[in-house]
């Protein structure tokens, strides 16, 4: 009995060994709590969740995003009072960086490069009829009348609500291009101005509007098949985006109108941006941030979910899981190279 003992006392140290090291390397996370923060748009919601969704697969626990204003994160990420976020938009984000930022920063991986676009679109079957190629060409009669939906003499643009960012740069576009007397900016709300011009195309009539992506309105309206991005007459930057200057005409963006198009907005790209002290002590999260990348199109597709109605936390998570599911290679991969870096 007491040789059973010993044998079975071995065998039971044995199995905590060998199954101990390897919950941990499992888990590189345990024991550790995150502090993210996450942007105030929705379209960004669905990364943030994503990720958090991987940190706690490697063992961590990961607090309730913040929602913050990118200036205030950026100020908390280099106090240390958060550690990370996925939405970085960059350039476009580098005049909200408090001084000295990347002293106490840095950003990992690309969530999805030249994602952060910004620009005109037209119908595709208008732009084959009537020549489109940049907004010099809204000056024509031809192009005005079939474009102009109030009777004013002008092509209805649908445009940015006063107040946001993309408002003042579609103003200077209509000052510097002498467009004033040719387009008209619609700047009610935009949902209802993007639903309105869906509807619009599904009828036959041509559309003429602003957007960004990621967003639902190049997944219902897909860039190549029903609208093309157009180009601007030449870049004339405001003093805003001239640290951008060179990102404003871009080249490989599916659906232009000609290759490289000039957008006329600083084309960013998403990146996750994460304190450097959390880094350091956390080789296995800085791994998956390096790793982790999601196709434009797979955001937009989750955008145009959230803009129909499935907008809820229990939804995105939902989302998540479906979009580990159809991805199961490259997300276990990811988990795999990160434990095996926190070795």
């Amino acid at each position: 009995m007491q040789k059973l003992k010993q044998t079975l006392a071995a065998v039971t140290l044995g199995l905590v060994l060998s199954v101990g090291p390897a919950m941990a390397s499992d888990k590189p996370g345990a024991g550790k709590t995150v502090e993210p923060a996450r942007a105030t748009w929705n379209t960004g919601f669905f990364q943030e969740a994503l990720v958090r969704r991987g940190l706690e697969e490697l063992g961590y626990k990961v607090k309730k995003p913040k929602d913050l204003a990118n200036p205030i994160f950026y100020k908390s990420l280099a106090l240390g009072d958060v550690d990370y976020w996925c939405n970085g938009w960059f350039p476009n984000h580098d005049s909200q960086l408090p001084k000295n930022f990347y002293d106490k920063a840095g950003k990992y991986g690309y969530v999805t490069k030249a994602g952060g676009l910004q620009g005109y679109l037209v119908s595709k079957r208008d732009v084959e009829k009537y020549g489109i190629k940049s907004l010099d060409d809204f000056k024509r009669d031809e192009v005005k009348k079939a474009f102009d939906k109030n009777g004013d003499g002008k092509a209805d643009l649908t445009a940015c609500p006063p107040g946001w960012g993309c408002e003042n740069v579609i103003t200077h576009h209509m000052e510097v291009y002498d467009l004033d007397a040719h387009i008209n900016p619609v700047k009610a709300s935009y949902e209802a101005g993007m639903a309105s011009a869906l509807a619009s195309y599904k009828s036959g009539e041509p559309i003429f509007f602003y957007t960004w992506a990621p967003n639902w309105t190049i997944f219902k309206l897909k860039p190549g098949q029903d609208v093309m991005w157009i180009n601007v007459p030449k870049i004339m930057p405001k003093d805003s985006q001239q640290a951008g200057v060179d990102r404003m005409t871009v080249s490989g963006i599916e659906g232009a109108v000609s290759d490289p198009v000039k957008l006329g907005f600083v084309v960013s790209d998403i990146q996750i941006v994460a304190n450097k002290k959390f880094i350091a002590e956390n080789p296995a999260a800085q791994k998956f941030f390096e790793l982790f990348t999601l196709p434009l199109g797979d955001i937009n597709e989750q955008n145009t979910r959230m803009n129909e109605g499935e907008k809820t936390a229990k939804d995105i998570s939902r989302h998540v899981d479906e979009w580990i599911a159809k991805n199961s290679d490259t997300w276990n991969g990811w988990l795999a190279a990160a434990r095996a870096a926190a070795k």
